[in-house]
This record gives structure tokens, sequence and C-alpha cells, in this order.
């Protein structure tokens, strides 16, 4: 492995960096992007029953706030239930960009590893085929195993780059759909907030 390394040149350094870029962004939005950090399965049903209660206080709106995604979106709703339907829509709304800009985090930096890589193992290859050339220039073609080789050791960078590229495109795409999802179970639940909150004091 280090001999491959160590033959396709000084471009498979960035390439190593951008693989361990990816490994580090990956295992870290699997940690982030848990079902059960994101959308926690006993907190909406935590929230009518305090909000039936009527114990949704500063404290614990700042509590529910500080626990998940979704409890910020609903805390900034229920923070705000006071002032008319518009504006508590607009809060939750803005709650809502905040909260899908932490998600996405670090997902533009893995998509640009999955573009950027490719083109460092092209890059690479061109160097190779480059030095390929001026060798052949030099010394003439007498030998068909050295072009050959030195055509192979050319092309490592390339397969380098789509090594790190493939699963780097897969994951960043996994993890926009993911988010994707997330948002849209999130704007329903704070979407019944509102229609609940605003539906029980209309009918009052």
């Amino acid at each position: 492995m280090f001999e491959i390394i160590k033959n396709g040149g000084w471009l498979m350094l960035p390439i190593i960096l951008c693989s361990i870029g990816a490994m580090g962004i990956v295992v870290e939005r699997f940690w982030s992007l848990r079902r059960k950090r994101i959308l926690p399965p006993d907190l909406v049903p935590q929230v009518w029953r305090l909000s039936r209660e009527k114990k949704l206080d500063d404290v614990t709106l700042r509590h529910l706030k500080n626990s998940s995604p979704l409890g910020c979106i609903l805390a900034a709703g229920l923070a705000n239930s006071h002032h008319g339907r518009k504006f508590m829509k607009e809060c939750v709304e803005e709650a809502g960009r905040s909260v899908v800009h932490d998600l996405e985090r670090f997902l533009n930096t893995l998509g640009t590893i999955a573009l950027i890589t490719p083109l460092l193992g092209l890059l690479g290859t061109v160097f190779g085929m480059i030095d390929v050339f001026s060798s052949l220039m030099e010394h003439g073609v007498g030998n068909p195993g050295v072009l050959a080789g030195g055509i192979s050791v050319a092309l490592i960078t390339t397969a380098a780059g789509l090594t790190v590229a493939i699963p780097s495109l897969i994951f960043h795409r996994y993890f926009e759909r993911l988010v994707d999802e997330y948002v849209v179970s999130m704007e329903e639940e704070a979407v019944k907030l509102i229609d609940v909150l605003h539906g029980n004091r209309e009918e009052a």
C-alpha cells in the first residue's frame, strides 16, 4: 500500500487528506443525525401534556429549546403563541431555518470532497503522463514494459481520487435526503402545534 501511495506522487497527499476528512464527516454526521436525537419519540406527547397542564414556563421552554432540534422549533412556537397564529408561524419558520443549517453542517464540505477528489486524481494522472512522454522523448520506446509501467503509475491517482469520491458522493446524497425527511417531520409537528393551540383558543 505504501508503495502504491509513493508511486502516485505528491498529489496522493491531498487525496489522502480528503479521504480522512470525508471519513470524519461521515462518522460525525451518523452520530449527530440519529433520529432519536433529532426527533425524540417522547417529546411531542410531553409537550402536549405540559401545555394542557399550563406548565410551559420560561425555564421549561428553555430546557425544551436545548433538548433537540425538534424541541428548539416547538419552543420557538410555544414562546410566541400568545402573539397570534401568524407571528407564531413566522417564529417557527425562523427557528426551522436555524435548525436546518445545523443539520446540514459539514455536508457542503463532504460534497466538495466528492467533487474535487476525481479532479485531483485526474491532475495527478496528467502529470504522470507528462513524465511518461518526456521519458519517451529522451529514451525512445525501446522497452514497452517501461512505458506500460509508467502509465499504470500515472493512473494511480485517478483510481485513488475515484475511490474517495464515490463513497463521499453516496453519503452526501444520503445525508441530504435524511435531513429533508427530518425537516418534513418537524414541520408537520410544528403545524399541528400551531393548529391545536390556536384552534383551542378560537373554540374557547
